[in-house]
């Protein structure tokens, strides 16, 4: 978090906001006008003795909504530890204020668009893996692309004096352990930092856009310190780089589905280029399946990358579900060996190959001691990397990531495989249900998405096809009937046996016309037309 402060005091009257630093020696106060929205900075002197007063922990920006301008401050937050001697805090909990003081200025329609509405939008799209980082500036020390706020303070960004009451949040995950090997105690940290640019949920942000950006982008850095001497080792993740999309539509896995239309190769080099310029050379591990209906996905990826002829980018693709089947785990150290012979050009490209070679560098394992061997802080090295993976997983899929039991134990367990399929089922309910809803609140927080105050109408109010209703009622209702006729026979088999076929049938065919049209059964987002953007 960026503020120069600790903690704040909001002031609140019928006409302005008064922000005020109550760290020792401050004497800053911030105003915001509740009806022009100028901001601007005051004294104490001028907070009214009539203000309600209440504690927060600082700025995260100003949103315009159905009923107007909104204030969203921060009003808890825990610290997790020091990193690089800045004081790293996570934000546990926000409020919304409206500018206006009464809802009674906006319509009926207006009133029924939920998602427009403070107390419905941000509770979807503000989980609790934000966090951010103390005296770093937002505006000329922090990554823009991991800045998630940075739409809701653009009011402050023109006027540098106001940047210390204002917080940069990032998206993502950090554990902070201090940990011993050999009676050496230092500092191991995993960041995780989810990218603002083309975020969104599971299935209905995929690929690329036109600047190169690859959807549900993290970067996740794992630092090591111990006696003054810092190691460090980033990789990167994200959406394959090219135009794709995988839209809902009520089946389990919808088939990947490749533009025809576009260039790819034109965003596919800007994607590497970026990555080149921040990260220098690349490995990239490609382990989505070579059969199936992620064969083209995969078949184009490794065109794409023979057709760019860059020496600064290895491809590498490992058939995981394939070569890991049945509970062979073993077989990840293929991939092991895949990469090993490019490892002292490119670098260290795998967790496991940085066990060993990252701690020597700087002085945490003697001559030829391993990670393995040091059982304390594998167990803390491997729970660490699947909290990562839930926090990761749970921002753009629903559910925390799948096979973490192996992950923290090094085995498969029956309650781990219990979890995954109850993950498994949720994430088929959000992907179709509920999704649409979270995109739209990622969407209106980016700033994606501009509501107009003036105007009347409401995209998410969209009538809905005779289909929605009708046919999920009959299918039901076939059902029902199938189930009555098996359990109360009628005089004859044969008679109880055509009661049964007729349902049967009935609520067979219903299905297989809902499934034909899934698409118009999904949750799907309304504020941006993602299909303009694929």
């Amino acid at each position: 978090m960026a503020s120069s402060y600790n903690s704040f005091s909001l002031h609140t009257t019928a006409e302005k906001f008064y922000i005020e630093a109550c760290d020792d020696g401050a004497g800053d106060v911030l105003a915001i006008d509740r009806v022009s929205t100028e901001v601007t900075l005051a004294v104490r002197k001028d907070i009214p003795p009539s203000a309600v007063t209440r504690p927060m922990c600082g700025i995260m920006g100003t949103i315009r909504l159905v009923a107007g301008m909104y204030l969203i401050v921060i009003t808890k937050k825990k610290k997790v530890g020091d990193l690089l001697g800045h004081a790293v805090w996570k934000a546990t909990d926000f409020d919304i204020i409206s500018y206006k003081k009464t809802v009674l200025h906006l319509t009926d329609t207006q009133v029924g668009s939920s998602v427009l509405h403070e107390q419905n939008v941000f509770p979807s799209c503000l989980p609790s893996g934000f966090m951010g980082r103390l005296s770093i500036s937002l505006f000329k020390g922090a990554d823009q692309r991991f800045v998630w706020n940075g739409h809701l303070l653009r009011e402050f960004m023109a006027q540098p004096e106001l940047h210390k009451f204002v917080y940069p949040v990032i998206h993502g995950f950090i554990t902070m352990k201090s940990c011993c090997i050999n009676g050496k105690i230092f500092d191991w940290n995993i960041i995780s930092r989810r990218s603002c640019f083309r975020a969104g949920v599971r299935y209905y942000i995929r690929g690329i856009d036109s600047e190169g950006h690859a959807a549900n982008f993290v970067e996740t850095e794992q630092i090591v310190q111990y006696n003054g001497a810092k190691a460090s080792f980033v990789q990167t993740r994200g959406s394959i780089p090219f135009y794709w999309s995988q839209r809902p539509n009520l089946k389990y896995k919808p088939k990947p589905q490749i533009s025809k239309s576009v260039n790819h190769l034109d965003g596919f080099q800007r994607h590497f280029d970026s990555q080149i310029i921040t990260y220098g050379k690349q490995v990239i591990l490609n382990l989505v399946n070579q059969k199936g209906s992620e064969k083209p996905l995969e078949q184009a990826f490794a065109k794409m990358v023979d057709s760019l002829g860059n020496g600064m980018i290895k491809y590498v693709a490992f058939d995981f579900h394939k070569e890991c089947s049945r509970m062979r785990w073993h077989r990840l150290q293929i991939l092991v060996d895949m990469v090993a012979e490019i490892q002292n050009e490119f670098g260290l490209v795998l967790i496991s190959l940085t066990k060993t070679v990252t701690k020597n560098r700087i002085g945490v394992l003697h001559v030829g001691q391993r990670i393995e061997e040091q059982a304390d802080f594998e167990k803390i090295y491997k729970n660490a990397w699947a909290d990562n993976a839930n926090a990761c997983a749970k921002q753009y899929a629903g559910t925390g990531a799948l096979k973490t039991d192996f992950t923290r134990t090094g085995k498969r367990t029956q309650w781990g495989l219990l979890m995954d399929g109850w993950n498994s089922m949720i994430r088929y309910y959000k992907n179709n249900f509920s999704d649409g809803f979270r995109q739209d609140s990622i969407d209106l927080f980016l700033g994606n998405y501009a509501v107009e105050e003036a105007d009347m109408n409401t995209p998410l109010h969209e009538p809905k096809d005779w289909k929605f209703l009708t046919l999920p009622i009959i299918m039901v209702v076939a059902f029902s009937m199938c189930i009555i006729c098996l359990l109360m026979a009628g005089d004859t088999w044969t008679e109880t046996l055509a009661y049964v076929l007729f349902w049967g049938s009935a609520s067979v065919v219903t299905a297989g016309v809902i499934l034909f049209n899934g698409r118009d059964f999904v949750d799907a987002p309304k504020l941006v037309q993602k299909e303009k953007m694929d």
